[in-house]
């Protein structure tokens, strides 16, 4: 019963994440249009059905179909309100910043000038002060309830099984590192080229949404045994079998998360002459992840040239 609610729970929160989202699309768009996004939420609905009518309902080893279609529904919306917020910069000084505790509450309180308030006036005039804060504190809202939801959510989802304790706790740690980083790239660096490149703009959040896929897939703490039944096939097939975490890592690293991140940074920092030393000790952060992952690369495979199996 504890694993049927938690399925239960965590596809619900995406759902709410994904739904808050077109919302706020449709509210600053002024386009009801806009609502047809919901359509994204269809498969995710469908795996929640398939999901809660098998027998255990619980998370797959390798690979997570509720966090992917999560991403699916809600990257799309963020999207749409990162580009309006880089092209659109009417009525930003009259928006509503939530910059202090006194204005969180006041947008979640409405006024108490208000008087007595039926329900319906109550959520006409709270809809309206969700409508008036800053587009910038909506995106980073957003961008800040993903991430969390992906890590509580992917605990959730593993009580069910399919990955051991330790493999969950190990993976939620890097899902945390993985996080933060992603959250600064994104708030950071379209910051310093909002206004200079709009076609910037595009390959930050292409490579924002590139990295966003890590969080589906368990390859960096899942791992493989071989077989030990001493044939030639299982010999051969020890480098991968052995070093398959540390590859998918070192692969992660260098193709999806930092390697992209340091390009996107140079960029910003050679072509669009843009410096201050966030950005230089972020960009000096990948290079260093970036050369030690390929010196441990260039260490495994000495280690199996050592061992006379082929590196592959």
């Amino acid at each position: 019963m504890c694993l049927f609610m938690c399925a239960i729970i965590t596809r619900a929160l995406f759902l709410y994440v994904s739904l808050m989202s077109v919302w706020r699309v449709t509210s600053v768009k002024k386009d009801l249009n806009y609502w047809l996004l919901t359509i994204l939420f269809l498969p995710l609905l469908e795996e929640m059905i398939i999901t809660l009518r098998s027998p255990k309902g619980k998370d797959y080893k390798w690979f997570s179909p509720a966090i992917f279609l999560f991403l699916i529904s809600i990257i799309p919306s963020i999207w749409i309100l990162e580009l309006n917020y880089q092209q659109d910069k009417v009525n930003i000084l009259q928006c509503k910043k939530l910059n202090s505790w006194e204005n969180v509450f006041n947008v979640i309180t409405l006024n108490n000038t208000l008087g007595n308030l039926t329900y319906q006036n109550y959520l006409k005039n709270f809809n309206l002060a969700l409508t008036n804060v800053c587009s910038s504190d909506w995106i980073m809202a957003l961008h800040q309830s993903l991430l969390l939801l992906l890590i509580v959510g992917k605990w959730l989802l593993s009580l069910g099984g399919g990955l051991t304790r330790d493999e969950l706790s190990q993976l939620l740690l890097i899902f945390v590192g993985t996080a933060a980083d992603i959250l600064e790239f994104t708030s950071e660096t379209l910051s310093d080229v909002k206004e200079k490149s709009p076609q910037m703009v595009y390959i930050i959040l292409a490579v924002w949404t590139w990295s966003m896929l890590q969080f589906p897939l368990h390859l960096a703490v899942v791992n493989s045994k071989p077989d030990n039944d001493g044939e030639q096939g299982a010999q051969e097939g020890s480098f991968l079998s052995k070093h398959s975490v540390e590859i998918w890592c070192i692969m992660a690293a260098l193709f999806i998360q930092d390697g992209p991140f340091l390009v996107v940074r140079l960029i910003v920092m050679t072509y669009f002459n843009v410096y201050h030393q966030m950005l230089m000790s972020f960009a000096v952060k990948n290079f260093l992840v970036v050369i030690l992952n390929l010196y441990r690369l260039v260490l495994i495979c000495q280690e199996s040239r050592s061992r006379a199996v082929p590196c592959v």
